[in-house]
């Protein structure tokens, strides 16, 4: 059995992680980059570890260099989404990668991918809106100026603020300036934490950066008092079992703590993280959760709605996904 066809919301993915490799290497060959170090015999990424991984993923982003790359990126990325039941999904995407933290050309790249969500919508009944995102390991004042450009853009699309890169960088304080400025601006809040920096990271990114969401967060089974306390706070986790599996920041999917977070209460939720990175789709994730641990398709609808219910949209955008869930 395989759950390819069922209705799906993803919440954590990253735009440029999203790029099939064929894709980056197309852009490589039309622009005379030569980033054939980053690419494995069969075609695939190559990187060591999480640090790696990192490298990898920024050398591929060289390839991406104006609005229309970035159109013709959201436009493949929602095509093969939509090819495993997405109907909903948000995006990470970073003022850095596009438009180095310059306002207006920010709004040039997400003129050029709203666009191309608009064209996925219509084509391929998948909604797409954007989390505006600062890179921890770029430092709080580069966080500032991403801040400052989705705060100008907070929106329609643009309905939400986070941030990814090297977990153990820093300090979630350090982040809070930036933070402010965008729950100031009405932007939902989330962020990366609990993958690498232990449940700690987790405590700190709550109390001083005041999500309700957070990016993986998998080391706060680590904690029952912390456990309790994402319950009391009713906060969610952006949980991307197949990139832990991959990268080893947990066990194999015997050991992931999925099931036990969810068990315990804990409202999670499942996405893919940077997908052809780590060798995953939703339906791979779907399939092996249920594979793994018995569950079926009154778990994955659940599953679905608690995304759904937390995802970072207006209440029309809720219902009309609602209903193509129930369809």
């Amino acid at each position: 059995m395989t759950y390819k066809s069922m209705p799906k919301v993803e919440l954590h993915t990253h735009i440029e992680g999203c790029a099939p490799p064929a894709f980056i290497r197309g852009l490589a060959q039309e622009k005379s980059i030569d980033i054939s170090g980053i690419f494995n015999k069969d075609g695939t990424y190559a990187y060591r570890d999480f640090a790696h991984f990192l490298e990898v993923y920024e050398a591929a982003c060289t390839t991406l260099q104006g609005p229309q790359d970035f159109y013709r990126l959201t436009k493949a990325i929602l095509e093969e989404s939509a090819s495993h039941g997405v109907v909903y999904q948000e995006t990470f995407i970073s003022p850095d990668f596009c438009g180095g933290g310059d306002v207006g050309a920010w709004r040039e790249y997400l003129h050029a991918i709203e666009a191309a969500a608009a064209e996925a919508e219509r084509d391929h009944n998948i909604t797409l809106k954007c989390v505006a995102t600062c890179v921890r390991h770029f430092g709080a004042e580069k966080a500032k100026a991403a801040a400052k450009c989705a705060a100008e853009t907070k929106g329609d699309f643009v309905t939400g603020f986070g941030m990814g890169g090297a977990e153990t960088f820093g300090k979630p304080a350090d982040f809070a300036y930036a933070y402010d400025m965008a729950r100031e601006a009405g932007l939902e809040l989330t962020c990366h934490a609990g993958e690498w920096g232990g449940p700690e990271m987790i405590a700190d990114t709550l109390r001083d950066l005041k999500v309700t969401r957070i990016g993986h967060g998998v080391d706060a089974i680590k904690d029952r008092e912390l456990v309790a306390r994402i319950i009391d706070m009713d906060v969610v986790l952006e949980v991307c079992p197949g990139s832990n599996v991959f990268l080893n920041a947990t066990g194999d999917w015997p050991d992931h703590p999925i099931k036990s977070l969810r068990d315990a209460g804990v409202k999670v939720t499942v996405s893919t993280d940077d997908p052809p990175f780590f060798g995953t789709t939703m339906t791979h994730e779907f399939d092996m959760l249920a594979e793994t641990f018995g569950w079926d398709e009154t778990d994955f609808k659940s599953l679905n709605q608690t995304a759904l219910d937390a995802a970072f949209c207006d209440d029309a955008t809720r219902a009309k996904i609602q209903k193509r869930l129930d369809t």
